[in-house]
């Protein structure tokens, strides 16, 4: 008989979710990558958005330090996650010292000259001793190489002057080396010359600084407008919050508009998530949908135009799909809009049956010929609890691939659907593919992770992710583990 060498005991892999009922564990690797491309939604039903932070640094020190890293990058650049990253960038701080990649880490995770302020303020705010934070060097290398990219129209936009942590302080701290596109600005800045680049901003406030009477700001408002849209001297994003400014106080430039709405190129760099174009349309439609005007009309039109190029490289399945969306009551707010949104997305390509649930699930009737906005209207929801073994028990055919859209806190029955599913597959005699799409991150599952694709977060990249995934359950994961550091 062994005396020291006993028998392992069997990992645990269930657990019990927020809503109390039964479910699986993610691993510590998928869950922190769910809570970096879903931190968007905050406040969620079942958890606030101060409870984030909490988790990600309990994760942290279970978890490899270099795929942590490798994951903010991931986050930062392919989907543009901000705050979540800067927070783990600064986190990481402490625990990367002496890593010889740790330099490029800090480098690349700064994807626009703010990241650098941003992590910076992250790392005072949360150090012991803010008066005398002590900056890894590696830190200071990484963002010292990080100003290559950045030219003198850039460093002056960001100059931060009326934050805590100025720009001045991270080339103070840092001492980058000027290169041919940045020298001037450097120079400048350090002797405090540097003057704020002329942005839409600026250009509108002066405006509101020059008018000595309300006809004359309304005229010297348009007239900014007018240059800002004429010259495209206004981010895609910026263009996308300010269409009610810009239909209220310019309408004659609202066409203008509408011709950068439905740029492909600048649509395309723009890393605006899908859902961004619909909460644009919802300003638009409750503001003046009552009455539109020509001018509402055909932004709306542009708009929901712009959301069908930004989805453009969603994947069309083999074989017969079937689309799931959660309408339950703990989906409301943006997991809600998301999965509706996805949901019609994926429906419109692939011409698919759709499905909702809450406590009970039934089939959705919509007419793929719809634009997206159209069939994510024709979508309920209802509230109840959520019940995903009523997918399985629903389900009238064999399906090749299913896309699960949930924030998975199933709570009816108090069991995972796993003898559903089971039960539906000898039914039909199928293995369909399932992508279990977590909306909401909240950190369990309801499918063991050999068994289905399990993924988290919005944004148009993740439809490439899904093309992938369709050989290879670990793609996510894979794909972070690529990241060159």
């Amino acid at each position: 008989m062994s005396k020291f060498n006993s028998t392992a005991p069997k990992q645990k892999t269930l657990t019990t979710n927020l809503a109390g009922g039964q479910a699986y564990k993610q691993t510590n690797e998928l869950e922190l990558i769910s809570i970096l491309l879903t931190s968007f939604v905050n406040d969620q039903f079942y958890r606030q958005s101060n409870d984030t932070l909490d988790r990600m640094k309990d994760l942290l020190s279970k978890v490899d330090p270099k795929f942590a890293a490798k994951a903010a990058i991931f986050a930062r650049d392919k989907f543009g996650m901000r705050s979540i990253t800067h927070a783990l960038a600064g986190e990481l701080t402490s625990r990367v010292s002496g890593q010889e990649w740790s330099k490029n880490f800090y480098d690349k995770v700064v994807i626009r000259v703010d990241d650098m302020t941003e992590i910076m303020s992250y790392y005072i705010n949360n150090k012991t001793d803010k008066n005398n934070p002590k900056f890894p060097n590696a830190l200071k290398k990484g963002f010292a190489s990080a100003f290559d990219k950045f030219d003198d129209y850039q460093l002056g936009k960001y100059r931060s002057e009326n934050k805590e942590v100025k720009l001045i302080d991270v080339v103070n701290l840092v001492h980058p080396v000027p290169n041919s596109s940045n020298k001037d600005a450097l120079s400048k800045l350090v002797t405090g010359e540097l003057k704020s680049t002329d942005t839409w901003e600026s250009k509108l406030s002066k405006a509101g600084q020059e008018a000595s009477n309300d006809e004359e700001l309304g005229q010297l408002k348009a007239d900014a407008w007018g240059e800002l849209l004429t010259t495209k001297k206004i981010g895609y994003f910026a263009l996308l919050r300010n269409l009610r400014n810009i239909l209220n106080q310019a309408p004659q430039y609202v066409g203008l508009a509408c011709d950068i709405l439905t740029d492909e190129r600048m649509i395309k760099s723009s890393r605006v998530l899908p859902f961004r174009f619909k909460t644009a349309y919802d300003e638009i439609q409750n503001n003046y949908g009552f009455a539109p005007s020509k001018e509402t009309r055909e932004l709306m039109v542009a708009i929901d135009k712009a959301l069908g190029i930004s989805v453009s490289n969603v994947p069309v399945f083999d074989g017969d799909t079937l689309v799931v969306i959660d309408v339950s009551g703990s989906m409301r707010g943006k997991p809600a809009d998301i999965a509706s949104l996805f949901g019609a997305i994926l429906a419109k390509s692939n011409n698919c049956d759709v499905m909702t649930f809450a406590n009970h699930a039934s089939y959705v009737n919509y007419n793929p010929n719809d634009s997206v906005i159209s069939i994510k209207n024709s979508f309920r929801f209802t509230g109840g609890g959520t019940n995903v073994r009523s997918v399985f028990q629903r389900a009238e055919k064999a399906y090749d691939n299913i896309v699960l859209l949930s924030d998975f806190q199933s709570w009816i029955g108090y069991t995972t659907p796993t003898k559903e599913f089971n039960d539906y597959k000898r039914k039909f005699n199928c293995n369909p593919h399932v992508f279990s799409w977590d909306l909401a991150g909240h950190g369990t599952l309801q499918f063991p992770e050999s068994q289905v694709y399990c993924l988290a977060g919005f944004s148009e990249k993740v439809f490439d992710i899904i093309d992938l995934l369709k050989t290879d359950k670990n793609d996510l994961i894979n794909e972070i583990k690529s990241v060159k550091i």
